[in-house]
C-alpha cells in the first residue's frame, strides 16, 4: 500500500448525483484540484443509459446497478423488497425514472425548522433555478395534459435538460379531467413552491436529441473532463477515510482505495467529501470507524468517533403500486412484451430519437388527506391524526404532521403508470422483476407514494468487508400512521376508478394486481401490505440537524466530531421532501459546493 504523491484539495467520495455536481462546481476554481472517486464504470455512452426506454435492462446488472435487497419488511407481510441504487458514474440518475418534480415550501422551510439555518424554501430556491434548464411544452402537449398553470418563464439556466413529452394520451387526459371533477386541479405551477392536484412534471430528457440528461452528461461533459485540475477515477472502491488522530479532534486526512488493478492506495487530499448516497454513505463512515461504538467494537473497527445516529433516521418515500386492465386500444407500455415491437421502437429511436423509448409518460397528482369519499376536511385531518397522537412526537415528526394537518401541503404523490408493475413478489432478484410485463392483459398502474413518512428505518454494515452491501432495513409501516394515511387514499384510488372519464379507459371488472380490492378500510391496508416498496428515494441516513436530536452533520454538512470531512447527498437531508428527490440531490450539491467555497474563503 503506497501513497500517491499528489495531494488534492478535495477528494469527493463517490461520482454519483450529488458527487459530479460538486465536483463541477468545485472545479470550477482552477486554484483548487479535486479528486471524484467512483466504484462504477463510465457507462455514459451505453445505449442503456441513453435511451430513456431502456432503463429496465440496467436493474440487477452488477455493471449498472448495485442491487440492494431489504430485510424481510414486517409491515409489508413479511416481504423482501428490492431498491436499485446507481453503481456508475452519474450514480442513480442514470438509472432512475427521470422524474423532475419541486418540492412545495412547506416540505423545506420545514428543513430550516429543524435547526438548519439556510436551508429554508427561500434559501434554496435559487438553487431551483441554478441546477436545471427546463424546456417549455409544446402547444400540442399543452392541449393533451392540459398545463395552463404552467409558467413558462420559470426555466432554469442549468445544465440538466428538462422536457415535455410528445407521446402523452388518453389516459393521461383522463387523469387530469378526473382530478379537477374530484376537487383537485392544480391551479399553479408546481415549481413556484405550492400547488395541489394532478399536473405534468418535466422529465430529465435532452429534448435536442431524446436523451438522458443525468449527472455525468451534465457535470461532467467533454470541457469539463478536460479540466486539468479535475481527476475522475472509475472502477475504484473506497475501503475506508483515514484519520489523523494526534490532535484534539481527528481529522480526515486520505482515503484508503483498491484501484483498477487490485490494489490498495492512499490518497491525500485537504477535505473529503462523502457522497456515495443514502445506503454507502453511512457504510463508508462505520468502515471508517465513525458510528455506533458497540457496531463498530463488534465488528473489530478502531472508534474515531461515537455517533449511534450514523445509519438511523433512515427515511424513503413507500409506494402502493395497484395495476388495472385497460379496454382494448387503451395504450399500454405491456405491448413491449412482444420482441418485434420492442425491436420496431428501438430502431424508430435510433432513427433520430423519435417514439416512446425517447419520452417519459409518467403523469402525477399531488394529493392532500383524503379516503374513498374524497379529500379531508380540517376536522377530519386532525381527528386522524388524534387517533395516533403517540406515533407523532418527536420534533420531525410533530413538523410533518403540522404540515399534514395544514391546507397547503401534499399527504401523497399518484403516479399514472404506462404498463404493469408487479410489487407483490417477495424477494424479486432486481427491480427489473416489478417492472417486466408477466401478466398476458395489457395494464396501466395507479401509485401512491407516501410524501413524508413517520417510519424511520435503517442502513448499517454487518461486516469490515467493503465488498458486502451493508443491511437495509426501510423498516416501512412501522409506525402506524403510515399505514394509514397510505390506506386511504388506496381508497381514493378507487374514487378515481369510479369516476369519468378515468373509469372508461379501464375495462369493467378487468384483472387488477394484487387481486384485492381496496374498497374497505381494512382491504385497503391488505392492498398496501401486498404492493407498496420503495420509490428508490432513501435518504437522511447521516442527518443535518443536532447532534442531540439525532444529527450526524451540522447545517455547513460538517461531520460531528471530526474536521475535514463533510457530507453531500441525500443522506444529509433533514427530512424526507414531498416527491421525487432527483431535483433536491442536485439542489443539494450545488449549495453545498456554495458552503464549501464560501468556506474556503473565510480559511484564505
Amino acid at each position: 500500500m503506497s501513497p500517491v504523491a499528489e495531494v488534492f484539495d478535495y477528494i469527493v467520495v463517490g461520482g454519483g448525483t450529488a458527487g459530479l455536481t460538486v465536483a463541477n462546481r468545485l472545479s470550477e476554481d482552477a486554484d483548487v484540484k479535486v479528486l471524484v472517486i467512483e466504484a462504477g464504470q463510465d457507462q455514459s455512452k451505453d445505449p442503456l443509459v441513453q435511451c430513456p426506454g431502456l432503463v429496465v435492462g440496467m436493474y440487477g446488472k452488477p455493471e449498472y446497478d448495485w442491487n440492494f435487497s431489504s430485510t424481510p419488511q414486517s409491515g409489508l407481510n413479511n416481504r423482501v423488497i428490492n431498491q436499485a441504487r446507481g453503481k456508475q458514474l452519474g450514480g442513480s440518475s442514470t438509472l432512475n425514472f427521470m422524474m423532475l418534480l419541486y418540492p412545495p415550501r412547506g416540505s423545506l422551510d420545514a428543513w430550516g425548522a429543524l435547526g438548519n439555518k439556510g436551508w429554508d424554501y427561500d434559501s434554496l430556491s435559487p438553487y431551483l433555478q441554478k441546477f436545471a434548464t427546463v424546456h417549455a411544452p409544446s402547444q400540442a402537449t399543452k392541449d393533451v395534459v392540459g398545463l395552463a398553470y404552467h409558467d413558462d418563464s420559470v426555466v432554469g439556466n442549468g445544465p440538466i435538460q428538462v422536457c415535455y413529452s410528445e407521446g402523452y394520451g388518453k389516459p393521461n387526459s383522463a387523469w387530469m379531467e378526473t382530478f379537477a371533477r374530484l376537487g383537485l386541479e392544480m391551479k399553479t405551477d408546481t415549481r413556484t413552491g405550492k400547488g395541489l392536484g394532478a399536473f405534468q412534471q418535466g422529465g430529465s430528457i435532452d429534448p435536442a436529441t431524446n436523451t438522458r440528461s443525468h449527472a455525468a452528461s451534465a457535470h461532467y461533459t467533454p470541457e469539463i473532463s478536460s479540466r486539468p485540475n479535475l481527476t475522475v477515477m472509475t472502477e475504484t472502491t473506497v475501503k475506508k477515510i483515514v484519520f489523523d488522530t494526534s490532535g484534539p479532534e481527528p481529522v480526515a486526512v486520505s482515503v484508503l482505495v483498491r484501484s483498477k488493478d487490485g490494489t490498495d492506495k492512499t490518497l491525500s487530499g485537504g477535505e473529503i467529501i462523502l457522497a456515495a448516497g443514502a445506503l454507502m454513505s453511512p457504510q463508508i463512515l462505520e468502515l471508517s470507524g465513525v458510528g455506533n461504538r458497540s457496531l463498530l467494537e463488534g465488528l473489530d473497527i478502531p472508534v474515531i468517533v461515537d455517533n449511534p445516529n450514523v445509519g438511523e433516521n433512515l427515511q424513503d418515500h413507500p409506494i402502493a403500486c395497484q395495476s388495472f386492465e385497460v379496454n382494448p386500444g387503451v395504450p399500454s407500455s405491456d405491448v413491449l412484451r412482444d420482441p418485434d415491437v420492442l425491436n420496431a421502437l428501438i430502431q424508430q429511436y435510433k432513427d433520430g430519437g423519435k417514439g416512446p423509448l425517447g419520452q417519459s409518460n409518467i403523469s402525477v397528482a399531488y394529493s392532500p388527506l383524503a379516503d374513498g369519499e374524497g379529500v379531508y376536511s380540517e376536522d377530519a385531518k386532525k381527528s386522524l391524526f388524534a387517533s395516533y397522537d403517540e406515533h407523532a412526537q418527536t420534533p420531525d415528526r410533530k413538523i410533518v404532521r403540522k404540515l399534514l394537518e395544514g391546507p397547503d401541503e401534499p399527504a401523497v404523490e399518484y403516479f399514472l403508470f404506462p404498463g404493469q408493475v408487479h410489487t407483490v413478489l417477495d424477494n424479486p432478484a432486481s427491480m427489473a422483476d416489478y417492472l417486466l410485463p408477466m401478466s398476458p392483459e395489457n395494464y396501466l398502474t395507479v401509485m401512491v407514494m407516501l410524501n413524508h413518512p413517520f417510519s424511520r428505518g435503517s442502513v448499517h454494515i454487518s461486516s469490515a468487508d467493503v465488498d458486502k452491501l451493508p443491511t437495509w432495513d426501510p423498516n416501512f409501516n412501522s409506525n402506524p400512521l403510515d399505514l394509514e394515511i397510505s390506506a386511504r387514499h388506496t381508497q381514493f384510488v378507487e374514487l378515481l376508478l369510479r369516476t369519468s372519464p378515468f373509469k372508461d379507459i379501464f375495462k369493467p371488472d378487468g384483472a387488477r394486481i394484487p387481486q384485492v380490492k381496496g374498497d374497505t378500510l381494512e382491504n385497503a391496508r391488505e392492498v398496501v401490505r401486498q404492493s407498496q416498496v420503495s420509490d428508490f428515494h432513501p435518504s437522511c441516513s447521516l442527518a443535518m440537524k443536532p447532534r442531540e436530536q439525532g444529527g450526524v452533520v451540522d447545517s455547513r454538512l460538517r461531520v460531528y466530531g471530526t474536521k475535514g470531512l463533510r457530507v453531500v447527498d441525500a443522506s444529509a437531508f433533514p427530512l424526507q421532501p414531498a416527491g421525487n428527490i432527483q431535483s433536491m440531490v442536485y439542489v443539494f450539491a450545488e449549495k453545498a459546493a456554495d458552503l464549501i467555497k464560501e468556506d474556503r474563503r473565510v480559511k484564505a
